[in-house]
Formats: structure tokens, sequence, C-alpha cells
């Protein structure tokens, strides 16, 4: 569980870093340029397609480990909106939580079921 939560640091500082550097350059309107690669049809148009099905992905995980109830939608919906630094964050406090036990970090209060 050490490995993963240094993973987890590790990609969420490089994350934080890239996106300040990107948005010191370019701003922060990347919904146009998301969308529209999109509807260009162009291979960064499937890469973007491909995150935003991932970004469902872990959303649907997030309420379904949640057993979706309330707080379980709205912690979906930030996993949706938040991305890679959401994720990051949230297992982070999950791991600790769970302290180390695999099956209750993926499963959630499931895990207690069995």
């Amino acid at each position: 569980m050490l490995l993963l939560r240094l993973f987890l640091a590790f990609v969420l500082s490089v994350f934080v870093a890239y996106t300040g550097f990107v948005i010191s350059r370019h701003g922060t309107d990347f919904a146009g340029i998301f969308f529209g690669e999109i509807a260009r049809l162009s291979w960064s148009g499937q890469f973007n397609l491909d995150f935003l099905f991932m970004l469902m992905f872990s959303a649907m995980w997030v309420a379904w480990r949640h057993r979706f109830s309330a707080g379980g939608i709205a912690l979906s919906l930030l996993a949706f909106v938040g991305g890679t630094p959401f994720l990051c964050v949230y297992l982070l406090i999950e791991s600790a939580r769970c302290k180390g036990d695999v099956q209750a970090l993926l499963l959630g209060p499931r895990s207690d079921d069995r």
C-alpha cells in the first residue's frame, strides 16, 4: 500500500506542476480545444474521447463504491470533473481509512458484507 500511496503522491505532484505550466502558457480555456478535437475526428480527439470515457468509469466506480448514496453521487460528480487530481486525493484518503486492506479500498462499504 505504501508504493500505491507514493505513486499517487508522485502522479498528483507531476500533474499539478504540468497543469500549472500549461495554464501559464495557454490559459484555462480547455473545453473548446478538448471537444473541438473530438468533433474533428482526429487522433487527438480519439484520445480525448477515450479519456472522457475513463472519467465516466471513474465516476461510476466512486458512486457504486458508495452504494449510489447522495454523498457517493456528489463524489462521483467530483470524480468526473476533477479527473486525476480528485482520484489521487480520494485514493490517498480512502487507502488510509482502509488501513491497507485492498479489498476494502476497492469495494468500500461492500467489503463489510463478506
